[in-house]
């Protein structure tokens, strides 16, 4: 009776569907690629929102507009520019003479899915008015409180090798996303599906081909069932240690928020749903693990001038920490 319950305790039917049916729309354009798809998904139940991170030319901006196509919501996208200002992404107040009073014009943010493409070449002056609306889903212009309507994502670019003209992201922004993903080149056997696909479209656009599958009140619906999953409280424990060997690690200058901690909670739990359990395994804790952590770890500069990277030091770190059971 009791295993009943268990096996029953939240229906994830619906939820494996809207998956299914999400991966196969994008994977009509994007060859490959899977652990990337993964985790946008996982960052749309999660409710986060998403770094990318790559070279040119490896389908970081393609696969965040196929989000927008495949999820009826509204997108936007803000090309970020060393020129850019604030007024250009929240929007700004313009005097209405027929009124005699300004009239606030609502900016590229006050959408569903915003695009920020190559998010690392704007000043710090235009990426602080990102703070208040990643974080807590709104704007404050004038004194006046204006609240985007849900679902809300930036899913954000950036190339790690171009320097010129480009920005270090704030720490503070960056612990406001909850994964980033580091996109690598496609396999060999990928990039020739790739451009064979290319040659049988005959350069025809085939994000045309795609269509919406879920529209905005269900990802509601899938959150929520998301955010009911069990999770023991050995894998809390499990979590909250992996961040917490962060903040006295030889190699770490600066170690992970809390903010982290539950990044992984929520992933973990976005991840189990996708994998069609209702509850939180260790595998699931140690496959988001380092996409939440990566973008939140300053190395110490003996460690950067070994060319290490964040990621070795997060699977390190959780080699020394014992997996529940």
């Amino acid at each position: 009776m009791e295993e009943n319950l268990f096996e029953q305790r939240t229906e994830l039917g619906d939820l494996d569907l809207a998956v299914q049916q999400l991966k196969a729309e994008i994977g009509k354009v994007i060859v490959g690629q899977e652990a990337m798809v993964e985790l946008l998904l996982a960052g749309i139940l999660a409710d986060g929102h998403i770094l990318i991170e790559g070279v040119p030319g490896v389908a970081k901006t393609l696969t965040a507009k196929l989000l927008s196509r495949v999820i009826s919501v509204g997108f936007s996208r803000i090309q970020f520019t060393p020129d850019l200002m604030p007024s250009d992404v929240i929007g700004t107040s313009v005097f209405n003479p027929r009124d005699n009073n300004f009239q606030f014009k609502q900016g590229p943010i006050f959408s569903n899915i915003v695009l920020i493409d190559e998010i690392n070449r704007a000043p710090a002056k235009t990426q602080s008015a990102l703070f208040e609306v990643m974080e807590e889903r709104q704007i404050t212009v004038d004194g006046q409180t204006y609240q985007l309507m849900p679902p809300f994502m930036v899913v954000a670019t950036q190339n790690p090798i171009e320097q010129e003209g480009t920005y270090h992201l704030p720490e503070a922004q960056l612990d406001r996303f909850l994964f980033k993903i580091n996109v690598q080149y496609p396999t060999q056997e990928e990039e020739f599906q790739i451009v064979t696909n290319h040659h049988l479209m005959k350069g025809d656009q085939r994000i045309e081909t795609v269509e919406a599958v879920l529209p905005a009140v269900r990802i509601q619906e899938l959150r929520d069932k998301v955010r009911g999953l069990h999770v023991e409280e050995k894998l809390i424990h499990f979590i909250t240690a992996i961040v917490g060997a962060t903040r006295n690690h030889k190699s770490i200058y600066l170690g992970a928020s809390p903010r982290a901690s539950i990044g992984i909670l929520n992933g973990s739990k976005a991840l189990a749903a996708m994998r069609g359990r209702d509850f939180v395994t260790p595998e699931d804790i140690v496959y988001v693990a380092p996409a939440v952590l990566r973008h939140r770890l300053v190395l110490t500069p003996e460690k950067e001038m070994e060319e290490a990277s964040a990621d070795d030091v997060i699977a390190e770190i959780i080699r020394s920490i014992e997996v529940p059971r």
